[in-house]
C-alpha cells in the first residue's frame, strides 16, 4: 500500500462496492468517465471480481485513494491505456464531490509519480482534461504535468461541446 500522513492508496476490495456505486452513479463526474448512464450494483460486483487482474495483462489499475485518518475511502486513482513498448499509460483522478478541494488528488499525484517511474518503470504518464475543469488542469499542472496540445471540440456534454488539453509528465530523461 502507497501512504502519505493524508491518504493511501490501496487496490480495490469487494467491500467498496458501495463505495464505487456512489461515485459511478454520480452524474457531475460522468463528462469526464466518458459515461453517460447509471451503472448496476451487479455490472460493479463483476468489475469488483476482475479488478485484480495483473497490470501488465489488462493495461489498466484503478487504486482506491483513502483518507489515512478515517480510513474512508475518497475516490479513485485510474492508471490506464498502457502501452509496454512505449512506457507510457494515461491517469485520472476522481474524488467524490463531499471530499474535493482537500489535497487528496494532490496527495495521490505526490504518491502516483515515484510508483510509476520506479515500480511500473514508465517513461511518462499523459492525461485529457476538459477545457473548462481549471481546477484539474491547476492540480496536473502543479504537479509537473506540462500540456502539450489541444483538441478542439473534444468532449460532448449535455451543454454542447468542449475542448481537451493534452498534458504528459515525462518521467525518466
Amino acid at each position: 500500500m502507497l501512504r502519505s500522513d493524508l491518504i493511501f492508496l490501496r487496490p480495490l476490495e469487494a467491500e467498496d462496492l458501495e463505495f464505487l456505486y456512489a461515485l459511478e452513479n454520480d452524474p457531475s463526474v460522468w463528462g469526464v468517465s466518458d459515461t453517460l448512464v447509471p451503472v448496476s450494483r451487479h455490472t460493479l460486483r463483476q468489475y469488483l471480481d476482475s479488478a485484480a487482474a495483473d497490470f501488465f495483462e489488462v493495461r489498466q489499475l484503478r487504486l482506491v485513494i483513502g483518507e489515512v485518518a478515517t480510513g474512508t475511502a475518497v475516490g479513485t486513482l485510474d492508471i490506464f491505456g498502457f502501452e509496454p513498448l512505449h512506457q507510457r499509460a494515461g491517469v485520472g483522478i476522481t474524488i467524490l464531490a463531499q471530499h474535493r478541494q482537500q489535497g487528496y488528488a494532490q496527495a495521490a499525484l505526490a504518491l502516483l509519480l515515484p510508483y510509476a517511474r520506479h515500480v511500473l518503470r514508465l517513461h511518462q504518464l499523459f492525461c485529457t482534461i476538459a477545457a473548462d475543469n481549471g481546477s484539474s488542469l491547476h492540480l496536473f499542472k502543479g504537479a509537473g504535468f506540462t500540456e502539450v496540445g489541444l483538441r478542439r471540440q473534444w468532449l460532448r456534454t449535455a451543454q454542447g461541446w468542449l475542448d481537451a488539453v493534452e498534458l504528459q509528465r515525462l518521467l525518466q530523461p
